[in-house]
């Protein structure tokens, strides 16, 4: 099937998709959290080698310049919208990168369409139903308005310190010393720190996100079954034991419920610490070895 590309958006058989792919080697579907878009999934990516791997990053339905429609709302409907980019790609099998919300619908993806995924790592991701907290107000000033997003970009320019410190309280449990030693420690990592700075950019759930933001808070409480049985492919889970964003139980219950997997827990770990964390590298080595090893 041909594909069509204007301004990054690939015309599918099941819609449009706004999508890139970058490097050579291995394919590997990158899916972003909630919220997120096709820049928080260029910045999931960058640890993957551009020579080992083909990345194939993409925003979700009602992401910047996915369009949400009533075809591909369900996630079982993104999960055959993601068989239409594939298709269009002409991409016959991948390995399947998946963060946070990411999770329920390469889950699905997997369990739906098993001959066209080869391997799975899900990180911090959704397996069952999740109910989405409630939001202080400042929260919802600073992460769903657009005066919000201008002042994130200015803390980003003038004080990324604080910043980082403030993202990583956000995404998990840890307080006091713990906290800033951890941020301290990210801060020192010129990745560890590009990588938080650039996600905080991309979690407003107003403007170009807020249909994609709302479509998965319907769906993720209305989660029944995401047929983790059926899943055939090898799925390696990470989960930081300190996640207050998407508790470590949807890895372990996954885990538990997956044919073929293997869990790694992050001690001390937030919803960032694939990412940020001092073992970060080392995880993301074992995630480059599960792709070469099963792709």
């Amino acid at each position: 099937m041909n594909s069509t590309n204007f301004n990054n958006c690939i015309q599918t058989a099941a819609g449009l998709v706004e999508a890139e792919v970058s490097g050579s080697g291995i394919p590997i579907l990158i899916l972003h959290g909630s919220p997120g878009g096709i820049d928080a999934a260029r910045s999931m990516s960058r640890f993957l080698d551009k020579d080992k791997f083909k990345t194939i990053c993409l925003s979700r339905p009602g992401y910047l310049n996915t369009p949400l429609s009533p075809v591909n709302h369900s996630i079982e409907a993104e999960a055959d919208l993601l068989v239409g980019l594939l298709d269009a790609l002409q991409i016959p099998r991948t390995g399947v990168l998946a963060w946070s919300g990411g999770g329920a619908v390469a889950y699905q993806l997997a369990s739906r369409h098993p001959e066209r995924v080869s391997a799975l790592v899900t990180v911090a991701a959704v397996s069952s139903a999740w109910i989405a907290p409630k939001t202080p107000i400042l929260d919802r000033i600073m992460f769903g308005t657009k005066l919000g997003n201008r002042i994130i970009k200015y803390i980003s320019s003038h004080s990324p310190e604080h910043l980082i410190e403030e993202a990583l309280k956000g995404e998990g449990s840890l307080r006091g010393s713990e906290l800033h030693s951890l941020a301290e420690q990210v801060i020192a990592d010129p990745a560890q720190r590009q990588l938080v700075l650039e996600v905080a950019l991309t979690v407003n759930v107003g403007g170009a996100r807020k249909a994609g933001w709302l479509n998965d808070v319907e769906n993720f409480a209305a989660i029944k079954d995401l047929g983790l049985e059926k899943i055939q492919c090898p799925v390696l889970l990470v989960h930081g034991d300190a996640d207050t964003d998407a508790l470590p139980r949807y890895s372990e219950e996954a885990h538990r419920r997956l044919e073929r997997s293997e869990l790694v827990v992050m001690e001390r770990g937030t919803h960032l610490s694939f990412y940020a964390h001092p073992e970060a590298s080392e995880v993301q080595e074992s995630a480059k070895r599960w792709f070469l090893d099963h792709v």
